[in-house]
């Protein structure tokens, strides 16, 4: 099992130290991160597969996945600069294991491009990395994902629209390129926020800057055509701040919401109530200033403290009340 944390650590364990429980227990920690850190990505993998590690500057580097530290399931695990040679303003955000698969990898930039290129494009790959994608001056990976060929994707802007197509309106092109365009951005200051492939199974999670979410069902997100202006994905005004994330969750996921001043608040998503795609939602962070940051969806963790939205809160509270 190789996982890595908000931060940037990493570090590998045998899947044999998740030993097998009875349905319903409380489970065992799989990582012990430091206090402001948490687990953003696990998979399984063996320890001879290769890893591909995308950084926000669309350099793209491969290791082995033993050259990943083992480690005790409460170690913190090593910091991603000292596994791979990364510039200092550089983030590695995504690990994708590629042993055995056959598809393509999907990028998403800030500016709005796309680009999708095939996976044996990254077979070889110096120690210092090599470019996934072109970027354009002021542009920045936003998202990394893997596809089969036949997925569906879904972008979102800090505007509020969003965009459900087909890959098939990507074609695959070479490592240094640019891609073309994902989506119409409303002005100068609209940027992509997110990319995911779409999972049928989920539902879709929208937060904004000023601590406002909710889910709602994938079907009010009917599929379009790549480059058009997209439909909302909720409402969106001063009160509630642009949209930060578009995320897949389940009722058994936690979701994690990082304020640009540090502040974290961790929730089980089937506390966060639905409501259809054009709604506002509830609040789930209560900001005294800055703004919501980052969103991550974590695996369940009953131990851990998980805040409730205000909506369920007040519902707690009439109910002592009437007692």
């Amino acid at each position: 099992v190789v996982s890595m944390t908000h931060s940037g650590y990493a570090k590998r364990l045998p899947v044999a130290e998740y030993r097998a429980q009875h349905r319903g227990g409380k489970g065992i920690t799989g990582h012990k991160p430091k206090e402001e850190d948490f687990v953003e990505r696990m998979f399984v993998c063996s320890s001879h597969d290769d890893l591909l590690l995308f950084s926000t500057l669309g350099k793209v580097y491969r290791i082995k996945a033993f050259e990943i530290p083992e480690a005790a399931r409460t170690a913190r695990g090593r910091a991603m600069v000292n596994l791979v040679q990364i510039a200092q303003d550089e983030k590695i955000t995504t690990i994708i294991p590629v042993k055995g698969k056959e598809g393509y990898i999907a990028f998403a930039t800030k500016n709005g491009m796309i680009k999708k290129t095939r996976l044996e494009e990254f077979e070889r790959i110096n120690r210092n990395g090599k470019i996934a994608i072109k970027l354009n001056d002021g542009d920045e990976l936003i998202s990394v994902q893997f596809t089969t060929g036949e997925n569906e994707l879904m972008i979102a802007s800090r505007a509020g629209k969003c965009i459900r197509f087909s890959e098939s309106n990507v074609r695959s092109m070479g490592r240094d390129t640019a891609g073309v365009r994902a989506m119409k951005l409303e002005g100068e200051t609209d940027a992509l926020v997110d990319m995911l492939v779409v999972d049928e199974s989920k539902d879709l999670l929208t937060v904004t800057a000023n601590g406002f979410g909710k889910r709602s069902r994938l079907e009010d997100y009917r599929g379009q055509g790549r480059a058009g202006k997209g439909i909302k994905a909720g409402t969106f005004n001063e009160v509630t701040g642009d949209l930060v994330n578009l995320k897949q969750v389940t009722e058994e996921d936690d979701v994690m919401l990082i304020s640009d001043g540090g502040t974290i608040i961790r929730m089980h998503c089937d506390a966060i109530s639905k409501f259809g795609r054009a709604s506002r939602g509830v609040r789930l962070m209560r900001l005294k200033d800055g703004a919501v940051a980052t969103v991550a969806i974590t695996e369940r963790d009953d131990e851990a403290e998980a805040a409730a939205p205000e909506e369920n809160a007040r519902r707690r509270e009439s109910c002592r009340t009437r007692l």
